[in-house]
């Protein structure tokens, strides 16, 4: 019998020149998978193995394997669901790489955490050499099967992919539907959301499958057709309550459109089901604190904390969560600590230093330490003045607050104007500005200064479109450039100023140069304030210019 060859009625597939890794902290264990792979004809010059998370990473690192059996449970360090996380979120391995996880593991939470990374297999042990070559044939062959799409996908010749879909789809019916799935992220990813719909909406007329729906709702999120999408992932959910990405999707837009408490509610669930998710514990805390949850928050942002330690996904904004978290349920010493541990295990770049300064600041006002709180409050203000600082709208506020309390009341005020011109309609961000000025004693003259600031905000927001009304073209490019500049995080502002140019280039013509400034123009707008009906139309508007052109 030749043992470089597996045997089918269809095929000989070959496997004495694939690399294989074997990561498993039991060498008993790894002896037995090369002894099986060996009979499976791997030539064992080909077997590399790993006895923990940390140095299969460095091997995935310098050699491309074609095939990883990894054990899910490994002693120290990283599990194997971080990873095959790590692997697939640095591209250490692509589409062609066969990836086996294995495990004792029966749990529902165990099995669903592995499958979200979406190995190709989940073995339970004890592995036997007729069940591992089985699903190593079965698998092999559908990678067999993709392997032009896969290559023309790593070459970024993607219509090239998406011809070869539809080319197998015709040679190759016992992969359909992974063939459809496939075209139809394609589809998505290139950007041909009308291609996507049609496609998805005819794969559900053959097959109710849950990720046709999700992808329809990806598609149709695009479109802004946000109701419809949410009713879809619903649906998925329905179909296969286990499908963690129709719930994610879900709570997303959820947030987008402020519906905090059903967002909060469908993460709950799918942390239920699914809980070793690093992003979706973050996700939930978010969701928490803004619906006043703290403790919940504290719990979510632990949690997330524990399970990152060893992630590609560990991030400094999971501590600050759960130091807000602490700070909100009067856990003082805990948020110092929480900052303590972040200062130590992240570099701590500006932007990361006014949030840890922030929360040390709020602490000391909460405790009544005024000295401590002045001193947070000067190295505030100084790292506000350097030219490359950035703040977040909500950063923005409590360093406000907690400057006002500080004595930097110029400051606070510019840094509230600041908010307001950015959102002159935002009901809820008036009455956070008019609160804190009242908590400072300041309510008449915040007051005045709110309204003051707001009607300047209005008149700079319309100038333009009104000179384009008066046929002021020159005027009205220089008049939205200006607010634009003035107000970088008005999303109206830059909506109003693709307004003036699309209708500049309708009365004087095209040119690249106002091409590229109302695409980015509308880009910005979309990144602040998602889903604006206003946007779609200019979008439309826009590519008719070009189309003509």
């Amino acid at each position: 019998m030749n043992t470089h060859l597996i045997k089918t009625a269809s095929s000989d597939l070959d496997f004495s020149g694939k690399k294989v890794l074997i990561v498993d902290d039991f060498h008993e264990m790894r002896t037995v998978l090369r002894n099986i792979l060996c009979n499976c004809g791997t030539d064992s010059k080909n077997i590399y193995t790993a006895d923990s998370g940390n140095a299969a990473i460095a091997l995935l690192k310098e050699t491309k394997f074609d095939i990883v059996l990894c054990d899910l449970v490994l002693k120290s360090g990283k599990n194997g669901q971080q990873v095959l996380e790590q692997a697939k979120y640095q591209s250490l391995i692509d589409a062609s790489c066969l990836w086996i996880m294995i495990s004792a593991e029966k749990t529902m939470e165990a099995v669903s955490g592995a499958a979200e990374h979406k190995p190709d297999a989940y073995i339970l042990k004890p592995i036997t050499e007729e069940n591992l070559r089985t699903r190593l044939l079965k698998i092999w062959e559908k990678k067999a099967a993709f392997a032009a799409i896969h290559q023309a996908v790593r070459q970024q010749e993607y219509t090239k992919a998406i011809r070869l879909c539809d080319n197998c789809l015709v040679t190759n019916k016992a992969h359909t539907f992974e063939l459809l799935r496939l075209k139809s992220d394609l589809l998505l990813f290139t950007g041909e959301y009308e291609s996507v719909v049609a496609l998805s909406e005819k794969i559900l007329t053959q097959r109710d499958v849950p990720w046709a729906k999700v992808t329809l709702a990806k598609a149709l999120l695009k479109k802004n057709q946000t109701d419809a999408a949410n009713n879809l992932l619903k649906a998925a959910i329905e179909t296969n309550p286990t499908f963690m990405e129709a719930h994610d999707l879900l709570a997303q837009t959820l947030q987008a459109h402020g519906n905090y408490e059903e967002a909060f509610s469908v993460l709950e669930h799918a942390i239920g089901l699914s809980p070793n998710s690093v992003i979706r514990q973050k996700t939930l805390g978010d969701t928490a604190m803004k619906i006043g949850k703290a403790p919940d928050a504290e719990r979510a942002y632990r949690k997330s904390i524990q399970l990152g330690e060893h992630s590609v996904y560990k991030t400094a904004d999971a501590y600050l969560g759960l130091a807000k978290a602490c700070v909100a349920n009067m856990n003082h010493d805990e948020a110092l600590k929480t900052i303590d541990q972040l200062e130590k295990d992240f570099s701590i770049a500006e932007a990361l230093q006014l949030k840890t300064l922030l929360i040390r600041g709020i602490v000391y006002h909460q405790n009544g330490e005024t000295e401590k709180v002045q001193q947070i409050g000067e190295k505030l203000c100084q790292i506000i003045d350097t030219e490359n600082s950035h703040l977040e709208s909500n950063d923005s506020l409590e360093i406000a607050r907690l400057l006002l309390a500080s004595g930097n009341s110029d400051k606070a005020i510019e840094l509230l104007q600041s908010e307001i011109k950015s959102n002159p309609d935002n009901a809820a961000l008036l009455h956070t500005v008019t609160e804190i000025f009242n908590q400072a004693n300041m309510g008449e003259k915040g007051h005045q200064l709110i309204e003051t600031t707001r009607r300047e905000a209005m008149l700079i927001m319309n100038r333009g479109v009104l000179l384009i009304s008066k046929g002021q073209y020159n005027e009205a490019i220089a008049a939205m450039r200006a607010a634009t500049k003035a107000m970088p995080s008005n999303a109206r502002v830059l909506l109003n100023q693709a307004h003036v140019i699309i209708a500049y280039i309708q009365k004087n013509g095209v040119t690249a140069e106002l091409i590229a400034e109302a695409r980015d123009s509308l880009a910005a707008a979309n990144q602040l304030a998602p889903g604006e009906p206003r946007h779609a139309r200019l979008i439309s508007a826009l590519h008719q210019l070009t189309t003509a052109a």
